[in-house]
């Protein structure tokens, strides 16, 4: 006669409380385990995810030093039109509105209150800090037109030539006659192209810059192989409430700064915009614009001109 099977009864594990369930969980005595582990499973879990994250760090490590051998950390490998900033610089306008304002473009303050128009002046004075470093000195040399700046050196930006808008005189927001600067957005090895030629300068261009520019050509000046500026009223009322204006040290971006090559101690050219006597109590909608043959303005885009207001109590 078959021997009848044994039968084998599943007997569930004795209920635990929450607190008894923990501790076992977190060291189970009859079994050697740990956090539901025993030893030697911990240790091959741990092994696995050293040699994981190990390859892992060396594959990203290996393909960095890749990637750092096809740039130069001076030269950027994409330049002008094959760049994401492309080949048309914008401008500038410092001093700017505080962070809270990110997004505005109003220059507004109360010329009889230092502690209102000491923002602005200090935003200028942090702003120009830079032109003042003596580090880098000896990198740095006085050009003109007729001599360019020498084999590893960069021309100098001389912030006393701005005459009337210097810290000295508050930069005379105290006057009511406050001081813009403009400054060219910096493009990797770009070149303007100047107009040397009254007959290209465009319709739209100031006529009291086109006078200019003719009368430099009929004398023969070097000065003509510059980028520049302009500052206008864009509206009519704006016009009559703009006032006389005046630049420092000069209407545009002398040549001998171009093209930035990335050299130690390049300072981007300023234009100091004064503006003397603007009309008080109104909002003022100004647009500045650089002027070359090959710079194309486009408002929507910032291209070329920069657009801020300026209204004064």
């Amino acid at each position: 006669m078959a021997e009848k099977p044994v039968e084998q009864y599943y007997t569930p594990p004795p209920k635990l409380g929450k607190w008894e369930g923990f501790r076992t969980f977190m060291w189970n005595s009859e079994t050697s385990q740990f956090l539901g582990r025993t030893g030697s499973s911990w240790a091959k879990i741990l092994l696995f995810y050293v040699i994981f994250y190990a390859t892992l760090c060396g594959f990203f490590f290996a393909m960095l030093a890749v990637f750092y051998q096809t740039i130069d950390p001076k030269i950027p490998k994409w330049q002008l039109d094959k760049s994401l900033i492309g080949n048309n610089p914008g401008l500038g306008f410092r001093p700017m509105p505080s962070e809270e304002n990110v997004e505005s473009t109003l220059i507004w303050y109360k010329s009889s209150s230092e502690k209102d128009y000491k923002y602005w002046t200090n935003e200028l004075d942090k702003f120009l800090e830079v032109y003042k470093d003596p580090d880098h000195s000896d990198k740095r040399k006085p050009c003109n037109y007729t001599s360019g700046p020498e084999e590893g050196k960069v021309c100098e930006v001389n912030i006393a030539d701005f005459s009337n808008c210097s810290s000295i005189h508050n930069y005379n927001y105290h006057r009511s006659a406050p001081c813009i600067f403009l400054k060219l957005n910096k493009i990797y090895n770009w070149v303007p192209e100047y107009y040397t030629d009254v007959k290209d300068l465009p319709s739209n261009m100031p006529v009291h810059l086109q006078r200019h520019i003719g009368n430099l050509k009929s004398n023969g000046s070097k000065e003509i192989e510059t980028v520049w500026v302009s500052c206008e009223g864009e509206n009519p009322a704006d016009v009559e409430n703009i006032g006389p204006i005046q630049y420092f040290p000069s209407r545009g971006y002398p040549g001998y700064y171009f093209p930035f090559a990335n050299n130690e101690g390049y300072l981007s050219p300023l234009v100091a915009v004064w503006f003397e006597n603007p009309a008080t109590g109104v909002l003022i909608n100004i647009e500045c614009k650089a002027w070359a043959k090959n710079i194309f303005h486009d408002r929507a885009e910032r291209r070329g001109s920069v657009h801020f207001e300026l209204m004064i109590d």
